[in-house]
C-alpha cells in the first residue's frame, strides 16, 4: 500500500453536507455526540443561516465548546422536549449494526440521547465497520463501586484496564465517574452481554449500543460515502 494511503483520515465533508441537507429541518431540537465527525458537523452547522432556529444538547464539554464557537444555541439537558434527531459517531459497528461507543468517555450521555430521539444518524469512517467487535468495551463505573465492579468483571472473563488521563491519573467522565475498558475474548452476543453488564451494581452504563440507528453514513478517505440502514433481513445500502 502506498505511504500516502496509510492512516489517511476520512473526509467527512460530503457526508456532513448530505446529512444536514437530508435530515436537519427548521425548528428542530438536535442532540450532538462526540468525536471528530461531530466537530466537523458543528462547524458546518455554524455556517447555516437557519441555525438561529435550532436548539442543541451536547454530550461532551469538547463539543459544547465547539458549538458555542459556532454560535449554536445549546441547552444543558433535554428538558421537557423530545429530541428530534441525534447525530453521533461510533468506535466500532458490527455486521448487525450494533455499536461500541465511549472511546471519548461520553457513553452515558450518548446513550441517553439516543434513546430520547425520534431519529438517530451515525457518521463513521469505513474502518469502524467490522464483522465482529475486536476492541474493548468502555464501562462507566461509580468510583464507590470500583473494587466490586472490577471483581465482577474479572469473574465473567474480562480483562480490565482503568482508563487514565494524559497526566496519568484516573480519567473522570463529565458525570464524575471512572471508566473501565473491558476486553473480552469474543463478543458473540452483544445484546446478552449488554444486559449482563448493566445488571452489575455500580456499573452506570455500558458502551455496547444495541439500539440501531436509523441511518449509518460510511465515509472513505476519498470523500465518498455510502448510507446503510437495517431491516428484518439485515443491513442494506441506500444510494446517496
Amino acid at each position: 500500500m502506498p505511504a500516502s494511503q496509510v492512516n489517511r483520515k476520512p473526509d467527512f465533508t460530503s457526508v456532513i453536507k448530505h446529512a444536514i441537507t437530508q435530515h436537519v429541518k427548521d425548528n428542530q431540537f438536535i442532540g450532538l455526540g462526540s468525536g471528530r465527525a461531530m466537530t466537523c458537523l458543528v462547524r458546518e452547522l455554524g455556517k447555516k443561516t437557519f441555525k438561529k432556529n435550532l436548539k442543541f444538547v451536547v454530550t461532551s464539554l469538547q463539543i459544547g465548546i465547539e458549538a458555542e464557537k459556532a454560535g449554536l444555541f445549546v441547552l444543558d439537558a433535554p428538558q421537557t422536549e423530545q429530541i428530534d434527531i441525534v447525530f453521533d459517531g461510533a468506535d466500532q459497528i458490527d455486521a448487525n449494526l450494533f455499536m461500541i461507543k465511549g472511546g471519548g468517555g461520553a457513553l452515558l450521555r450518548e446513550k441517553i440521547l439516543m434513546y430520547s430521539a425520534r431519529k438517530v444518524i451515525i457518521l463513521a469512517d469505513s474502518s469502524k465497520f467490522v464483522d465482529q467487535f475486536t476492541r474493548s468495551v468502555p464501562i462507566e463505573v461509580s468510583p464507590f463501586a470500583r473494587t466490586t465492579v472490577y471483581r465482577n468483571l474479572i469473574g465473567i472473563g474480562a480483562q480490565i484496564e482503568l482508563r487514565q488521563s494524559a497526566t496519568g491519573y484516573p480519567y473522570f467522565t463529565d458525570n464524575g465517574n471512572i471508566i473501565f475498558d473491558a476486553s473480552f475474548t469474543f463478543i458473540l452476543n452483544p445484546e446478552a452481554l449488554e444486559k449482563e453488564l448493566t445488571c452489575i451494581p455500580g456499573i452506570v452504563e455500558v458502551g455496547i449500543f444495541t439500539r440501531r440507528a436509523d441511518r449509518y453514513y460510511k465515509a472513505s478517505s476519498e470523500g465518498l460515502f455510502s448510507i446503510i440502514a437495517f431491516r428484518k433481513d439485515g443491513p442494506y445500502v441506500i444510494s446517496p
